[in-house]
């Protein structure tokens, strides 16, 4: 299994991140013909250094959705038990950006915390 994201995408969020660092983002990815394409800026979040809140109840309702996406300002793209959990209510692919926000530091994550494979398209 493995995951496609627009270039132009993930050079927009991994600018995302920067600009937020030492708070993590985050959002919801939408997907087009099997790659994704846009973001969803979580709509009245709290983005701290440590986690990120935020009411589930002013997402839209939108089957374009099929992933999410969340920084970490350290250097470890490993999923915490919160991302797994988070990851489970979600369903989808889970991207997360560590520090220092660059194509080497994004990983891919089923909603069981495995990690799959990334491939960047044009």
């Amino acid at each position: 299994m493995k995951v496609r994201i627009r270039k132009a995408l993930l050079d927009y969020l991994l600018q995302l991140a920067r600009e937020f660092y030492p708070n993590e983002f985050g959002g919801f990815l939408r997907e087009k013909k099997g790659v994704f394409e846009e973001v969803l800026i979580i709509p009245k979040g709290y983005f701290g250094k440590g986690s990120i809140f935020f009411d589930t109840w002013l997402l839209p309702h939108d089957e374009s959705i099929k992933g999410t996406v969340h920084s970490h300002p350290l250097p470890s793209s490993k999923p915490s038990k919160a991302d797994l959990h988070f990851f489970s209510k979600f369903g989808g692919v889970h991207l997360i950006l560590s520090y220092p926000f660059n194509e080497r530091s994004v990983k891919a994550y089923t909603s069981d915390g495995r990690e799959i494979k990334i491939e960047i398209v044009d």
